[in-house]
């Protein structure tokens, strides 16, 4: 029997097996319209919720020191264009002072020990800097904090030698005292225990009594009030420990108004005075040394009485 052509039906030619796998089959239909790309993984994030934003990231210490090291240089080279005393020139020093201002910081950290207001350790720092820019030469190749550190810390060192002191200690004896507070130190880590002052003396071949003297010196800082109570033994203040009555005190007016009356007396007299009260001689060896009468030496004396109590203005 044979079958019609139109009615045969269409068998579809063979494929190799590897191709089958490797090519895709035939789409369901045409899609209107351009075939879209790609298209990225959607986002985990819920649509309601932002992500959190990032903190800003603070400059770095080093960068920041970067910044003004050429924020300076770029100062100073529109200061040294500019007249001293106008306002231009003001608002440009102003502005290096300021931006220096950490400088000042840094270096008065280094005596926060010393007990004292850091905010005047600061404002003594700043003069040091405030001459510091005034004197400084950018031509010369240095840097400004090179320049300007050993300025604003001797000023510091300075304020503390001349003003924090009770008591005024000479220069030299402050410079060993600093020497005589490292060996202190020294000794004390390589033996165990505090050294004793043949030992410092020995360690900065000085003499000890230079050493007791520093060390008597660095208690200058703040004077103990003489009515201040000893502090844990519960003691008296040192006024009511310290000192006697003198007897002789009550002399030491009385002396001075003598003194004062003798220049009123002829010379003869103050040495007849002199001899009979201060040099215990009697009336008789008194005539023998001036060689008048001791009748005359008993007038002389009783009439320089009359004079000194006449002149004495507490018992007229």
């Amino acid at each position: 029997m044979t079958v019609p052509a139109s009615t045969a039906p269409e068998v579809p030619p063979q494929q190799d097996p590897q191709q089958q796998g490797s090519q895709p089959g035939p789409l369901p239909g045409p899609l209107p319209g351009p075939q879209p790309g790609p298209q990225p993984p959607e986002s985990h994030v819920p649509p309601q919720q932002e992500a959190p934003e990032e903190p800003p990231v603070a400059p770095r210490p080093q960068s920041r020191g970067a910044d003004t090291r050429a924020l300076t240089q770029v100062l100073f080279g529109q200061l040294k264009d500019l007249q001293p005393g106008t306002s231009e020139h003001s608002r440009v020093r102003g502005a290096l002072i300021e931006a220096n201002i950490p400088l000042v910081r840094y270096a008065a950290a280094r005596f926060r020990s010393r007990n004292e207001p850091m905010e005047d350790v600061i404002q003594v720092g700043t003069i040091g800097l405030i001459n510091a820019i005034d004197r400084f030469d950018p031509e010369r190749g240095v840097q400004f904090p090179t320049f300007a550190m050993p300025t604003v810390v001797g000023e510091i060192k300075r304020y503390f030698r001349d003003n924090v002191r009770t008591v005024h200690v000479p220069r030299r004896l402050h410079e060993l005292w600093v020497q005589v507070n490292a060996a202190t130190e020294d000794l004390t880590t390589l033996h165990g225990r505090t050294p004793t002052t043949p030992e410092i003396a020995e360690r900065l071949r000085i003499s000890e009594d230079e050493v007791l003297s520093c060390i008597e010196a660095g208690r200058s800082y703040h004077a103990t009030s003489l009515e201040a109570a000893q502090e844990g033994d519960g003691l008296p203040g040192l006024l009511d420990r310290l000192g006697y009555e003198d007897p002789e005190l009550a002399g030491v007016e009385h002396r001075d108004l003598v003194r004062h009356l003798l220049v009123q007396l002829p010379e003869r007299e103050q040495r007849i005075l002199l001899l009979r009260y201060y040099n215990n001689l009697t009336q008789s060896q008194i005539s023998a040394e001036l060689g008048v009468s001791q009748m005359h030496v008993s007038r002389l004396l009783a009439r320089s009485f009359a004079r000194l109590r006449s002149a004495n203005r507490i018992e007229a």
